[in-house]
């Protein structure tokens, strides 16, 4: 018998003053048994920082082979973006590309090395492709305070992202890097 999913609520104020964007946001994520912690506070970082109309959580999650982990779509339901956590596979986005306007990843894992497999393997649209880096450490740290029902309140000024969770501050920044 397969685990369940473990659900998580996170009640997140969000202040993107770079974007302009100032909502509460509420949010359940189902992590998978096999989701790690740091990976499931990424999507969740992510979610924030992409928040905008039609993006959601995919439906399959985590263990979902075509889609990734965050979908937006439009009105009408056409992809607008895709969005990967962690560290795909240069096919998985040459796929994506082909189907996506817009493709970004959110990687902590070499993520130098991923934007260089990217051009090796040339994949399809990759000078529109974008690739950040999250720093682990934070991510680890901020995975130390899950609980069931997590408030937090995610501020990103000037490229600096400020996650505050109880009286725990969180500083860092989704570093872009660049694909050749």
């Amino acid at each position: 018998m397969a685990l369940p999913a473990t659900v998580r609520r996170f009640e997140l104020d969000l202040a993107d003053s770079d974007r302009g964007i100032y909502e509460a946001l509420e949010l359940r994520v189902a992590q998978h048994p096999s989701e790690s912690e740091r990976y499931l506070v990424a999507r969740v970082v992510a979610r924030a920082l992409e928040h905008g109309p039609g993006l959601d959580f995919s439906k399959g999650g985590v263990s979902d082979d075509e889609e990734p982990a965050l979908i937006q779509r439009d009105l009408r339901g056409d992809l607008v973006a895709w969005i990967e956590i962690g560290a795909p596979t240069p096919d998985r986005l040459h796929k994506a590309s082909k189907r996506c306007g817009r493709v970004v990843v959110y990687a902590w894992r070499s993520p130098d090395e991923l934007a260089a497999a990217i051009t090796a393997r040339e994949v399809h649209r990759r000078e529109h492709l974008e690739l950040f880096a999250l720093d682990p450490e934070v991510l680890d740290a901020v995975a130390a305070t899950l609980d069931r029902v997590n408030r937090w309140s995610l501020a990103v000024s000037g490229g600096t992202i400020y996650l505050t969770v109880g009286e725990a501050l969180f500083e860092t920044t989704a570093r872009r890097v660049p694909i050749a």
